[in-house]
């Protein structure tokens, strides 16, 4: 791609994610166009559907969450890593409105341009799930699906204005549940500051 047309589709991208982070993602794209102050052909030039759009500007996070489960599966214990990739995904989902609604519909649906994202993300949170669950620090009777269903409620409580000021509080709880009281008890000891720190 050339340099100009890269600059122009990073534009287009950084004028999207500050329209959905601020309308959701059934913002229109003329919209998006018009304050990419660009004609509406041109944002389909680049991303000819919604769809292709979300993808290019989702796919950025997708790869960190997944890349930070591998991490976290090398370099913290199984319930930590659980609670902290939880965490940081119900923290990005909140980012834009909505989003947790098309993760949901695009991982049923092999055709949608975020299948595959979507498939990879819930496969790094199902293996930090079991991790957790082998080493017996979280309750054996919810899978990955169940955990990805999960992060969608907590995503969606912070979408709704009346509930937003108890997300935080609910997501600690429903954390907490998924955790047996073996990994809620390492969670507490790894979470208090070591002596000398």
């Amino acid at each position: 791609m050339r340099a100009d047309a890269r600059k122009n589709r990073d534009h287009l991208l950084a004028v999207a994610g500050a329209a959905i982070a601020e309308q959701g993602v059934d913002v229109s794209l003329r919209d998006i166009a018009r304050r990419a102050d660009v004609g509406l052909a041109t944002l389909l030039r680049h991303f000819p559907t919604r769809e292709a759009l979300l993808d290019a500007l989702l796919r950025t996070s997708f790869d960190e969450l997944t890349a930070q489960a591998a991490e976290l599966e090398r370099s913290s214990s199984p319930a930590d890593a659980l609670v902290s990739w939880l965490r940081d995904c119900v923290a990005w989902t909140t980012e834009y409105r909505g989003v947790t609604v098309l993760m949901a519909a695009a991982i049923e649906d092999p055709e949608s341009a975020l299948h595959a994202s979507c498939v990879t993300l819930r496969a790094a949170g199902s293996r930090l799930l079991v991790r957790a669950q082998d080493a017996g620090t979280a309750r054996s009777d919810i899978d990955g699906v169940d955990l990805f269903a999960l992060i969608a409620a907590l995503a969606w409580l912070g979408d709704q204005p009346a509930l937003a000021p108890r997300a935080g509080h609910l997501s600690e709880v429903i954390m907490s549940a998924i955790l047996t009281s073996a990994g809620n008890s390492q969670a507490e000891a790894e979470r208090r500051p070591r002596a000398g720190s």
